[in-house]
């Protein structure tokens, strides 16, 4: 009862400190949206449809926007949608134009103005995927007109013959695939940014949280409640199931913020929890040792977040690991950080379960262990003092 009622009485302190809950509440869901927004993997290829009038630009503007591989904007004019392409908001602009439906029934050819960027890959992607809708729409016309230039019946008859025996040849697919988005890296867009500030800010928020450890010690608090029938050791325990359950609390914010509001799905329930538990336990440890090294609350709160946030960079909080030479992974795998994302890269990535991430999560219990261990070494010789 002593140890809950301690956890209680701290996180009381804790929760009047606005600033801390900024930090805690606040500042992490803008990081993910932010770092979410911008890493956020695209569907297919961006192109500005501009369509004049009669019902095969309306058709062919429907078959564009029902294209797997196309993500398709109408704009009726052609001047904004030449604005968009030099904002990089889309990858090409196509421009369907007047007339088109008198002349593909005089039997003559119509251009379609495929407008790109130079040097850009993705407008060349949005070329062939626009060209496999457009030969797929032009192969009936080209049917009935065929057949009406060698028959009585007129284009009009003829056209819906056409498109009744439309051999339905197959399109060539063309799709944008983000290369690593499966397997050693985490998925593209909030699936990333959500884990990886998930074990970014839940360490630096424990570290910087060791200041609230430190000006209980100064106030005295924990003197007074040593002097009733309380021992050292539920004191550590209360102040250990404070920490534990902040990073958890957080943890459950964010984990929720990310499922709700940006969709994120967590994987298999046991290991995304088993994972998030043990990397409470690594937090509420470091912000321990953070109370318990640190001097004063302002070295705490200067000096913790600045660890937590190179140890965060370097343990692939904030880029792939994937991405830089073996020996800065394999100094990022000194942190507990690293082993944390690797553990979400395999839930999320590869579908894995609690079977698949047992290493990682050794790794993380040693560390939680030796966190708490040293932090409680520490506290017992100045609560015993």
């Amino acid at each position: 009862m002593n140890v809950v009622t301690i956890a209680l009485v701290s996180l009381r302190r804790l929760a009047r400190d606005r600033i801390a809950l900024f930090f805690i509440v606040l500042l992490p869901v803008v990081v993910i949206l932010v770092i979410g927004a911008v890493m956020r993997g695209q569907n297919g290829f961006r192109v500005a449809v501009v369509a004049g009038e009669g019902r095969f630009a309306v058709e062919l503007t429907q078959s564009l926007a029902a294209a797997g591989t196309l993500v398709t904007s109408p704009f009726t004019d052609e001047s904004a949608a030449r604005d968009a392409l030099r904002r990089n908001e889309v990858d090409a602009v196509l421009l369907i134009p007047a007339g088109m439906d008198e002349t593909l029934t005089a039997g003559a050819p119509v251009e379609l103005p495929l407008l790109t960027t130079a040097d850009s890959s993705a407008g060349q992607g949005a070329w062939s995927a626009v060209a496999s809708v457009v030969a797929h729409q032009a192969a009936t016309v080209q049917a009935a007109t065929f057949a009406a230039s060698r028959t009585s019946a007129s284009f009009d008859e003829l056209l819906p013959l056409a498109r009744a025996l439309d051999p339905a040849v197959p399109q060539v697919a063309v799709r944008a695939e983000t290369v690593g988005s499966t397997g050693d890296v985490l998925p593209p867009g909030f699936s990333y940014s959500a884990p990886t500030m998930l074990v970014f800010f839940v360490f630096i928020n424990a570290l910087a949280g060791g200041a609230a450890l430190i000006q209980t010690r100064r106030l005295g608090i924990h003197a007074r409640i040593l002097a009733g029938p309380v021992r050292p050791r539920e004191v550590m325990l209360g102040e250990t199931l404070c920490y534990l359950a902040l990073t958890l609390l957080q943890s459950g914010l964010i984990i929720g913020v990310g499922g709700l509001l940006f969709g994120v799905d967590w994987g298999d329930p046991l290991a995304a929890v088993t994972l998030t538990f043990m990397w409470g336990l690594v937090g509420a440890g470091a912000g321990m040792l953070s109370g318990a090294l640190f001097r004063t609350p302002e070295q705490a709160s200067a000096i913790g977040p600045a660890v937590g946030i190179g140890a965060g960079m370097l343990g692939g909080c904030t880029w792939p690991l994937e991405i830089v030479p073996p020996a800065v992974r394999a100094a990022g795998h000194v942190t507990p950080h690293a082993w944390a994302v690797d553990a979400w890269t395999t839930i999320l990535s590869r579908g894995g379960g609690i079977v698949d991430i047992l290493g990682p999560l050794a790794v993380l219990g040693a560390f939680a262990a030796l966190f708490l261990g040293a932090a409680t070494f520490r506290l017992r010789r100045s609560l015993t003092a």
